[in-house]
């Protein structure tokens, strides 16, 4: 992959190539995010934008009823800076995916204004990496998640409105937990090899044609 990175930097600016790298610098997989069944363009694309800005890097995707729909004016291009993984090789996903992260080390972190437990500014970020777990627009998260769970979170209200819009509610907890993660000891920073690996990413999507560049290029080196 290095011989590859090399030759796409080339096609580049230095500016871009430096704002890459800043960017990187920034970028975690200790807090993860799980849509669960979106059905809305416009919740869907402000999500992403969001963990975009937060440096949120892996958006796990959950279709079982919904198709999950990007409305590109909103989201800004985020998409293509963020790794989606998707979910839908059958009627119901939800459970191989908090099987797939529980293996990967996170701990199940469902979002529920209804459910009595953590509130934001007292959840505990040493204890592990975190998979936030949101639901559906109007059902909100479903059994699955709150029968596997490891833990619920809730953000303080005090009107009569009974939830925050789905976007809403993403922002305000990433901006929270990652403001917070920053300022801890904890090793929330990709190793070297991810930042490689998403560098080499972002330098594809970047440059046009790159797939003949490489092509062409690494023969002629070979």
């Amino acid at each position: 992959m290095n011989k590859e990175i090399e030759i796409l930097k080339k096609f580049v600016t230095e500016q871009r190539l430096e704002r890459f790298y800043e960017v990187l610098e920034y970028r975690t997989r200790y807090i993860t995010v799980v849509l669960e069944d979106l059905y809305q363009p416009h919740n869907a694309s402000a999500v992403l934008r969001s963990c975009d800005i937060m440096g949120i890097q892996d958006v796990h995707i959950i279709e079982n009823e919904n198709k999950y729909v990007v409305n590109k004016e909103i989201a800004v291009g985020a998409s293509q800076w963020l790794t989606l993984k998707n979910y839908n090789n059958k009627q119901n996903n939800t459970l191989d995916t908090i099987k797939e992260l529980k293996k990967q080390g996170y701990r199940i972190v469902a979002t529920s204004p209804h459910r009595d437990d953590v509130e934001l500014k007292e959840f505990d970020l040493s204890k592990g990496k975190v998979a936030l777990v949101f639901g559906s627009e109007k059902p909100g998260i479903s059994d699955i998640v709150i029968e596997n769970a490891d833990e619920f979170l809730k953000i303080d209200m005090y009107g009569f409105t009974e939830s925050f819009n789905i976007s809403v509610s993403v922002a305000l907890i990433i901006n929270n937990l990652v403001e917070r993660l920053h300022h801890t000891d904890i090793n929330w920073k990709l190793t070297e090899g991810e930042k490689k690996e998403i560098l080499f990413t972002w330098l594809k999507k970047s440059v046009k044609d790159s797939n003949n560049i490489l092509k062409k290029l690494l023969k002629k080196t070979s």
